[in-house]
C-alpha cells in the first residue's frame, strides 16, 4: 500500500480515523467514536489524501461515502489493524480469565480429536473468553521420507498460519520449540460379534476385507509395508479421509481398520464397537507439540502449551482381546 520511501511520513491513527469513517459514513460521527473534534478528523484526512493521494471520501447530504479508491483499501487496511492490534495485545501480561484471544491449532484429526474434549472443557473453566480453531494438518501424499513428510506443518508455523502444531513425529526442525504431548500405538476397531473374534490371528487378519484412512484414496499404508515384510497381503475394499468417518463406516460393516489407541477409546464407544490388538506389532509412535523458539516468548501461547501439557490425552486402555468400547 505504501512504498518504502514514504512509510516514514505513514500515521497509524491516520488509519484507524480512515476505519472509522469507513464504517460510520460521517465525519461528525467518526469524531465522536475517536474523541476528536470534526475539524481534527478532517484534517487528518487531508494528510491521508495527500499520502494516498486519492480524495478517498465524496461528501453527500447524509454523510460521506468512499471513493473506488478507498473502497479497495478498506480491507488491507482493516487487516493491518487488525494485527497491530494482535501485537499490542498479546504484548502485555496475559490473562486467561478475561483474555479474548483466538489460538490456531494444526493437528491431524486423530490428534485433535483426542486432545480437544479435554482442552475445550478446561477452556471453559479457566479461559471462558478464549476461542481456537483448529487447522487439519497432513502429510504431504507420496513423501517416503519420515523428515520430509510433515515440511506443510513446518511452513503453516513459519507463516504463522497455526500457534501450534500438533505433530505425529520425532523429526521436527531445530527453529522450532518441542514439547512430548504422549504416546501413541495402533488397535482394531471392529463391529461387535465380527467373524475375527477377540484375538484375531495373522490368516484371519489378511483374509478380513479392511478399510483404511487416506485422505488421497491411496489403500496402500504402513500396515501393507509390515505385511509384505512377512510376505503377506490384504484387501482394502474401502478408504475414508478420516477416522471419524472410518468408525461410522466400520460400525455398519464387516470392516477391520487401525486406528490410534487413544482415539478409540475416546470416540468408538459411541459406535458400539470392539477393540482388539492386531496379530502383529504396527509401532509406536510419539505426539509432539511444536512451536517457533521466537513464539515461546508469547505468554498466551506459553499459557496454551501448559494447558495442553496438563489436561493431556485421556489414558489408553489395553485391549484383552475382543473389548467394547464405551464412552468416558
Amino acid at each position: 500500500m505504501l512504498n518504502g520511501i514514504d512509510l516514514y511520513r505513514a500515521d497509524l491513527n491516520l488509519l484507524v480515523l480512515f476505519e472509522a469513517v469507513v464504517q460510520e459514513q460521517h465525519v461528525g460521527r467518526a469524531a465522536a467514536r475517536l474523541n476528536l473534534t470534526p475539524s481534527a478528523v478532517s484534517h487528518g484526512l487531508g494528510r491521508l489524501r495527500r499520502l494516498l493521494n486519492d480524495p478517498l471520501f465524496l461528501k453527500t447530504p447524509k454523510g460521506v461515502v468512499p471513493t473506488a479508491r478507498a473502497a479497495q483499501l478498506a480491507a488491507p487496511i482493516a487487516e493491518v489493524l487488525a494485527r497491530a492490534r494482535s501485537v499490542i495485545a498479546s504484548a502485555g501480561p496475559f490473562d486467561p480469565s478475561t483474555s479474548t484471544r483466538r489460538f490456531t491449532i494444526g493437528a491431524p484429526d486423530g490428534a485433535s480429536a483426542v486432545f480437544l474434549p479435554r482442552l475445550v472443557a478446561e477452556l471453559q473453566r479457566c479461559g471462558p473468553g478464549i476461542d481456537v480453531g483448529v487447522r487439519q494438518l497432513l502429510p504431504i501424499a507420496g513423501e517416503t521420507v519420515h523428515e520430509r513428510a510433515w515440511r506443510s506443518a513446518w511452513s503453516d508455523l513459519d507463516a504463522r498460519a497455526v500457534d501450534l502444531a500438533v505433530i505425529p513425529s520425532d523429526h521436527i526442525p531445530l527453529r522450532f520449540a518441542r514439547h512430548l504431548l504422549y504416546e501413541e500405538d495402533f488397535v482394531l476397531v471392529m463391529r461387535a460379534g465380527h467373524p475375527v473374534g477377540g484375538k484375531p490371528g495373522l490368516g484371519s487378519y489378511c483374509e478380513a476385507q479392511h478399510l483404511v484412512v487416506s485422505l488421497t484414496g491411496d489403500p496402500h499404508g504402513f500396515v501393507d509395508e509390515l505385511l509384505a515384510q512377512k510376505g503377506r497381503s490384504r484387501r482394502v475394499v474401502l478408504t475414508v479421509p478420516n477416522f471419524m468417518f472410518a468408525l461410522a463406516v466400520v460400525a455398519q460393516s464387516d470392516l477391520l481398520c487401525a486406528v490410534p489407541r487413544r482415539f478409540a477409546a475416546a470416540h468408538a464407544g459411541r459406535f458400539g464397537l470392539a477393540a482388539a490388538e492386531p496379530p502383529l506389532p504396527l509401532g509406536r509412535f510419539r505426539i509432539h507439540l511444536a512451536l517457533p523458539e521466537v513464539a515461546t516468548m508469547d505468554e498466551g501461547l506459553q499459557w496454551l502449551v501448559a494447558l495442553l501439557l496438563r489436561t493431556g490425552p485421556p489414558t489408553a486402555p489395553e485391549p484383552s482381546g475382543h473389548q467394547t468400547l464405551r464412552n468416558g
